[in-house]
């Protein structure tokens, strides 16, 4: 009767994770930061120093540094993505998406004559960090050669005021919906981009997660962005 019953309970334990893991491939939430190391994120470019502090990660920026990245070790295609970032005023920051190591096979003939090509740099959508007024939740291309992706407001137009969906100085949620060409932006709940650009998706249909920490000019900052929350489920 004894062995019977160990049998019982070791089936359910199986048919138990079979189900959690079902569940996760199905379109279940998977944290990608464990808030006590940087385990599965690795830096690719720059230097600014990542470290984690408090549950969260923390990017701090160097005088003299190109833009840096922490980039998940995992590649990600179709997906929801959200995480709480908190930046400070001085500094610009984002989050790339779809992104890989830029070679010479991915200079567009644009940027042909263009001195600085970006190569080996960390390239591909980027969704915006910056105070209000700015382009928070705006997706420029980085190191792509095509700019702004989305069509960003002018900030120093004294029309746009984006205390309404991005705070200063404190922490925001951000909410990222990428499928197929179509890339969706949310910033504490309001929708702020809503782009498709088949010629990025036609380069960029999967990649890395970057968190970014802008270079600063001299004599300016220091000044740190800071990450929690973060986590992604696959729409594929």
């Amino acid at each position: 009767m004894a062995i019977r019953k160990i049998a019982i309970v070791l089936l359910a334990v199986i048919l138990t994770s079979a189900c959690n893991s079902s569940a996760v491939k199905s379109g279940g939430w998977e944290t990608i930061f464990d808030g006590e190391s940087l385990a599965g994120w690795t830096q690719l470019n720059g230097m600014a120093t990542y470290k984690v502090q408090n549950g969260t990660i923390v990017g701090r920026t160097t005088e003299g540094s190109p833009n840096s990245f922490l980039c998940s070790d995992k590649d990600y295609g179709d997906f929801e993505l959200e995480f709480d970032v908190k930046c400070d005023t001085g500094l610009n920051s984002g989050v790339q998406i779809r992104s890989r190591v830029k070679t010479e096979a991915d200079v567009l003939p644009i940027e042909k004559n263009v001195k600085n090509q970006h190569l080996g740099h960390v390239f591909g959508p980027q969704i915006e960090i910056e105070a209000s007024p700015g382009q928070a939740g705006y997706i420029y291309g980085e190191a792509t050669g095509l700019k702004w992706l989305s069509t960003e407001p002018n900030s120093k137009d004294p029309k746009v005021n984006q205390h309404s969906y991005y705070m200063n100085d404190i922490w925001n949620h951000y909410r990222i919906v990428a499928k197929g060409p179509r890339i969706q932006t949310f910033i504490n709940s309001t929708k702020v981009a809503d782009l498709t650009h088949k010629e990025i998706y036609k380069t960029h249909k999967t990649g890395t997660i970057g968190l970014q920490v802008h270079g600063i000019k001299p004599g300016t900052g220091p000044y740190k962005v800071a990450w929690r929350n973060i986590r992604v489920r696959s729409l594929d």
